[in-house]
This record gives C-alpha cells, structure tokens and sequence, in this order.
C-alpha cells in the first residue's frame, strides 16, 4: 500500500514554488543520474535496478520533488522516474518536473522549442513518464531558431490541456527571461513560475541579474549543480567516475581552476570545524541564497541524500559566509548552452 508523504514522518519543509500555491520540498531530487547507461551521453548513471532505491528513500524523507528531462538518457531517466514514483507514492503527493528542448532524434524537427516540437514532445514524456500531466514543464534551454512568440503560445496550450500545470525555464541570460515574461503578460499566456539556472559556490555569476530579477518576478529558483558536480563535496585532486566520463562538466571550470580550489579548500575548512560533511556547507549556502526555493540533488549514493537534507538545518554564520564567498572569482558566462 503507498503511504501519504504526510504519514512519513518527513524531515524536510515545504514551500511555495514562487508566487504560485505549489507546495514543494525545499530539496529536489534532481534525476539526470537515473537512466540506461548505454542510452545518450551519460555512461555513469543507475540502471533501473540501482535507481529505484534512491527515489524511495526520497519519499521516505519527505521529498515529494522530482526533476527530470525528455534528454536524459534518451528518454529513459522519465521511464524509471515514472515506474519508480507509480510503485511507490501517490501521484497526488508529488511534484514531477520534466524538461524539452534537447534533441530526441536525428533530422528535421528533433529537437528544439518550436510548436511541433513541444506538442510532440509533451506527450512522448507524459507516455514515458506514466501520467497524464506534469505538474511542472521547463523549457531546458532558450531556443534561438525558434521565434520566442512560437514557443511561448505552445506552452500555453500545454497548460490549457490540462498536460502540465505549470511551466518553468532554464538558464538562458536575464534579459531573454524578461522578455518572455513580458510577451507572456502581454497576451495573457501562462507565465513561467520558475528558473532553473546554474549556481554554486564555484559559480555565482546568477547573482549580478537572474536573482534579482526572479525576486522582483516572484519565480521561483531552482538551481542546478548545487555541489558543482561534485567538486564541492570532496578535496580538489580527488576524482569520481561521473567527473572523468562528464565531458560537459569538465568545460564549466577549467578557465578558472585556481582560484575554484581555494573556494574549494574554503567548504573543507567550515566543514571540518562543523565536524559535517563538505556537501552540507555547500549546499546550505545555496540555500540560504536570498529567493532559492529548492536546490535540485543529484544522487548516486544514499548518504547523498542524507546529506541534502541535513543540509537544512546548517545556518552558516556571517563569518563563515564571507570565508566562503571571498576567494571566488568572476567567471565567463556558462551553462547556458
């Protein structure tokens, strides 16, 4: 039988996703690392086997947030998140975030964010995911051979049909956001609720006009690599197999490698003397980053999770938020492609 997140004894709190009525889990269980592993561009994710237990402990904590993509593995991350969620929790009681954009098949009309594209693409989740709707749909992201006007009118029509209930962006500049909320004001379309966009300790530049523009939008922010892939939660030199085979991850950080290990050697010095692990400072500076709702966890070990939610209750100091904050340098502008 599938117990209510209510009846869980959850350990993590809830908020409101922006200014919608959306109850979400202030940690997301984000999914990238759940897929087939001979599928897409991911060989160091779980199969469905190794997946399951991750999504179940999940709800065993109270994360009722999940966030995944129609790229993900070539479809398979929505298949196993799909499968996973139906077995084991009501689908009233959670929140499944999907994405469109990226390209699903050679040839014309793929990928992308024209009107084909995302009325194809919303049911091809919807099949893979095993529901009938998505709570929330983002476009992955900004399409520039795609008239915004085009994209914008399609997700609508997706709200309209009942086939998600809200919808949601990812990184793109500030400016592009804007605009759209704007065109989305202007014809009375269903407007984005929230922006997935990349931010961590080793990357702040969100902080200069996508922050302050979602808290003056009332979106809310659900930031991506959190931990940075990683390279927050463990010394500089030390590797994992996700960091040797992530050919995307290794172009975030190269330009400014130096002055990332001495951030880097900041979170081990506040951890040690917390006595707590280097993912719980890292994350819990994102999370108390002024107008983050939920930090979207990958996780491939089950103390992950552990950690992610004990990482609600750090409240760092000023003292140590300024160790923290003080070795980071600006860095080019990344993520967005």
């Amino acid at each position: 039988m599938k117990e209510s997140l209510s009846k869980r004894g959850d350990i993590v709190e809830y908020v409101k996703l922006g200014r919608t009525g959306l109850e979400v889990s202030r940690i997301c269980l984000g999914c990238m690392s759940y897929g087939v592993p001979e599928r897409g561009n991911h060989q160091w994710v779980l199969d469905e086997e190794h997946s399951r237990p991750f999504i179940k402990k999940a709800l065993e904590l109270g994360i009722n947030f999940f966030d995944t993509a129609n790229v993900y593995s070539d479809g398979t991350s929505e298949e196993i998140v799909g499968r996973a969620l139906k077995d084991f929790a009501a689908r009233e009681d959670v929140v499944i975030a999907t994405k469109v954009h990226g390209r699903m098949r050679p040839g014309p009309n793929g990928g992308g964010l024209s009107r084909k594209a995302i009325l194809h693409e919303i049911d091809q989740s919807l099949r893979r995911l095993g529901t009938d709707y998505v709570d929330l749909y983002q476009i992955h992201r900004f399409d520039y051979e795609t008239p915004i006007e085009e994209t914008l009118e399609a997700l609508h029509e997706v709200v309209k049909a009942g086939k998600a209930r809200y919808i949601g962006a990812s990184s793109m500049h500030a400016w592009q956001f804007m605009k759209a909320l704007a065109i989305q004001d202007q014809n009375g379309w269903a407007r984005f609720v929230s922006m997935q966009d990349y931010l961590n300790l080793l990357y702040r530049e969100e902080e200069r006009e996508m922050l302050p523009l979602c808290r003056a939008e009332g979106v809310g922010v659900i930031p991506w690599s959190p931990m940075a892939r990683g390279r927050l939660t463990r010394p500089w030199d030390e590797t994992s197999r996700r960091s040797e085979l992530d050919a995307f991850g290794r172009t975030l950080y190269a330009a400014t490698a130096e002055a990332d290990r001495r951030v880097v050697e900041a979170v081990a010095h506040v951890a040690a003397s917390r006595g707590v692990p280097m993912a719980q400072v890292a994350l819990a500076w994102v999370l108390e980053t002024p107008g983050v709702t939920a930090p979207i966890v990958g996780a491939t070990k089950l103390q992950h999770l552990d950690d992610a939610v004990e990482s609600l209750s750090i409240h760092l100091t000023a003292e140590e938020r300024e160790r923290l904050e003080s070795a980071y340098m600006p860095h080019p502008v990344l993520g967005f492609r």
